[in-house]
């Protein structure tokens, strides 16, 4: 017979089922305990690790956001330039001084009328 374990002779199987309930519960609430205590750390290198990529995640939204500011920038910059290049005076002087190009006079303007027989795409 162990130690610790009282038999009655009136009810042996009653004892025996008490210590089996005890022994039953014992594992049960050791194996919650042990649960626990693994679940603690194992939540920690999860929050470690969360903590981690929410850095990184920053640092990228930051740099998204000063590459979005420069090319903000750049094209407003490219904006100004295309105003500035398709100004009609800008395109006259160029014409004009560069080109020897002049402004044409109503007589040197030739009007050519199309009809739709000789268009070549029918």
């Amino acid at each position: 017979m162990q130690a610790g374990c009282f038999v009655c002779r009136d009810r042996p199987d009653g004892i025996y089922r008490m210590k089996k309930r005890m022994n039953a519960a014992g594992r049960l609430r050791g194996f919650f305990i042990c649960l626990i205590s693994l679940s603690i750390p194992a939540l920690l290198i999860l929050y470690a690790v969360q903590a981690k990529r929410y850095t990184n995640l920053c640092s990228e939204v930051s740099e998204l956001e000063r590459r979005q500011e420069q090319l903000i920038e750049e094209n407003r910059k490219l904006v100004s330039d295309i105003s500035r290049l398709t100004s009609a005076d800008r395109i006259e002087k160029i014409a004009v001084e560069d080109l020897g190009m002049h402004k044409a006079e109503s007589n040197d303007i030739v009007r050519i009328e199309m009809t739709g027989e000789n268009n070549g795409g029918n």
